[in-house]
């Protein structure tokens, strides 16, 4: 399969299902939120358009819950089957981390998860706000763990190696290790801006066709807003993650940076654009604004940045995929801030639900969220490499003895399920989206002793087909 090896192949089909399951649990938990805020708010001014808003994105959530599970329990095998080697190595940190997930996040979301989807006749107001919002603190938890172990491969602490295995000795420290809090910060945020943007997109989607209500007004208000807010932050944590990086994995600034080499003592360019080659060891075509590197990376003019060919070859991440990936992730940053700043002056101007010229943006824009986390997860995921633990073990190390012949057939095997199972799920959710909010009316709860009529799965929670027609205007 194009002369790859089995490593290569291994790495692809990871890096498949984990981008294709990223997106779901960023949604989740960004609508989570969302949802705890309009239940609070329609709870504190009894405005029926929050409780329209509820019941319209909570449908979206649960398809996307669904999914998001679904998608999440492959990666867990292939640990044991692609990864069995890393498994053998760190499986004393990553297994209890990943454990903790469960036995918190996990039960904690399913606990709550019936009565927020059926529960809204069926307990009182109280309960049901509590229930959205333990699922919301759910999908953070989540975050939480999953980021410890992730960012503990990435900055290893706490342990000890017996015997070729890693052992824990401070769980503190393993949780807590020095990427950790700029990493979790960095991906909550980034699933709030995601979210933010595609419930804005959505929005715009409607008022672009003259489905000009109440609710889609309060749809893309309430987007902007989270946008002016949340994008800036994101930068701000942004650049301490970078300083962070820098202080962790210098090889990963480097490729990120494209830069080669230091000439003497001078501080380090910033190069804006160029082709960086791993064989001939320079970037092609630079465009480099000179002392700027230095001043965004260290803070000071008197300082260099970490140049590639200061570390060995073998050491050194593919300055070519994360050089690209890094620009696209800060590129559509900017983007976004300027979006938020736009919805700010319209906003003012009385036009932010008229201007078919900003709506478009904001249209285009929906899906830049989640393109912007893809692309920042490819920088951070790639840019260990060589390391699978950093330091500690190289990628080439930990997989799992298979042919490429057994990987080309599970590869070729994700790839048609995946876009096979995934596209009707989301294209659903999408039907879901065009069909816009509409007013909600309470029913008293149905279903006498022996029915089979209480929803039991969180796809049950939406009762629209496939088949069924579109209501837009």
């Amino acid at each position: 399969m194009l002369n790859l090896e089995a490593l290569d192949l291994a790495r692809i089909q990871f890096a498949f299902t984990v981008s294709f399951h990223i997106i779901f649990p960023a949604i989740t938990i960004g609508l989570a939120s969302f949802l705890a805020v309009l239940e609070g708010m329609w709870l504190k001014t009894n405005n029926p358009v929050y409780k329209d808003l509820y019941h319209f994105w909570s449908k979206i959530f649960a398809v996307n819950f669904g999914m998001g599970v679904v998608s999440g329990l492959v990666m867990a095998y292939e640990f044991g089957t692609n990864w069995s080697r890393f498994s053998d190595f760190a499986g004393s940190i990553t297994g209890p981390l990943l454990t903790y997930e469960v036995l918190t996040a996990f039960f904690l979301e399913a606990g709550f998860l019936g009565v927020m989807l059926f529960g809204w006749n069926r307990v009182g107001r109280g309960l049901h706000f509590f229930s959205t919002v333990m699922v919301a603190i759910g999908t953070l938890i989540s975050t939480f763990w999953i980021l410890a172990s992730n960012s503990w491969m990435q900055t290893p602490q706490g342990f000890s190696i017996v015997d070729g295995r890693v052992m824990p000795l401070d769980w503190l420290a393993i949780v807590f290790n020095p990427s950790f809090p700029f990493r979790l910060a960095h991906m909550a945020i980034a699933a709030f801006v995601a979210t933010a943007f595609f419930v804005g997109s959505s929005a715009a989607w409607h008022l672009l066709r003259k489905n000009d209500t109440p609710a889609v007004r309060k749809m893309l208000s309430m987007a902007m807003w989270m946008a002016l807010i949340v994008a800036p932050i994101q930068a701000v944590v942004g650049d301490a993650h970078g300083l962070n990086t820098l202080e962790h994995q210098p090889a990963k600034i480097a490729a990120m940076e494209g830069h080669w080499e230091n000439v003497g003592n001078e501080p380090s360019p910033l190069v804006l654009f160029g082709i960086p080659d791993m064989e001939a060891e320079k970037t092609h075509f630079a465009i480099e604004v000179p002392y700027l590197g230095s001043l965004i990376l260290t803070h000071s003019l008197d300082k260099q940045i970490p140049a590639l060919k200061s570390f060995p070859k073998e050491d050194r991440p593919n300055a070519t995929i994360i050089f690209f990936s890094f620009r696209i992730m800060a590129g559509l940053g900017m983007l976004m801030i300027l979006t938020g700043l736009l919805g700010l002056a319209l906003r003012r101007n009385g036009a932010l639900y008229r201007n078919r010229l900003f709506l478009r943006l904001v249209l285009f824009m929906g899906p830049t969220g989640l393109i912007a986390m893809l692309a920042g997860w490819i920088t951070t995921e790639v840019g260990r490499q060589p390391w699978v633990v950093y330091g500690l073990m190289r990628t080439a190390d930990a997989v799992s003895n298979h042919t490429v012949a057994q990987l080309s057939i599970s590869l070729a095997l994700f790839v048609v399920i995946y876009f096979s199972v995934f596209a009707v799920g989301i294209g659903y959710m999408m039907k879901l989206v065009r069909k816009g909010p509409q007013p909600h009316h309470d029913h008293p709860p149905q279903g006498g002793p022996g029915q089979e009529r209480t929803p039991r799965r969180p796809l049950s929670a939406v009762t629209e087909t496939l088949a069924s027609g579109d209501h837009t205007n």
